[in-house]
């Protein structure tokens, strides 16, 4: 190995170790007694609750059933007049899938009239994404209603 191939190999091994320890260790490359942002309520974004209740627990295939709810900001200071997407999201084979979106102002409420073509069992929840102003949230429960 000739000297300038030798140091080339030095300074790429430098070089990785560096990335590699930059990657594992984020509080060591952040500066002395600068906190990690570790959440969007840190970055200044407000807490948000999403509630939800359907009008039945039990339709026929086809029929339509009323899924009220609000939007609550937890946090009194950020109560701004922005008008926040809440989605219906749907247990399907193990992932949640959007199915249905409507909007609201934050402490307001929303409405969705939902039908479902098939017999089944159908596990819901509400989501808020996150937005610029706002923390992502969803509601603390399932709903699950049966179709049939």
């Amino acid at each position: 190995m000739t000297r300038t191939s030798h140091n080339t190999g030095r300074i790429l091994s430098a070089l990785v170790i560096s990335v590699a320890l930059g990657g594992l260790c984020p509080a060591l490359a952040a500066p002395a007694g600068a906190a990690p942002l570790s959440s969007g309520v840190e970055a200044g974004k407000g807490k948000v609750k999403v509630e939800g209740k359907l009008g039945k627990d039990h339709v026929k295939v086809n029929e339509k059933v009323d899924l009220k709810g609000n939007l609550q900001v937890l946090d009194a200071a950020r109560s701004e007049q922005t008008v926040e997407t809440v989605i219906v999201q749907q247990l399907q084979a193990g992932a949640w899938v959007n199915i249905a979106d409507t909007t609201c102002r934050p402490n307001g409420g929303f409405f969705f009239n939902l039908s479902f073509s098939v017999s089944a069992t159908v596990s819901l929840r509400l989501y808020h994404p996150e937005t610029t102003l706002y923390a992502a949230a969803y509601s603390a429960s399932t709903l699950t209603l049966r179709v049939g």
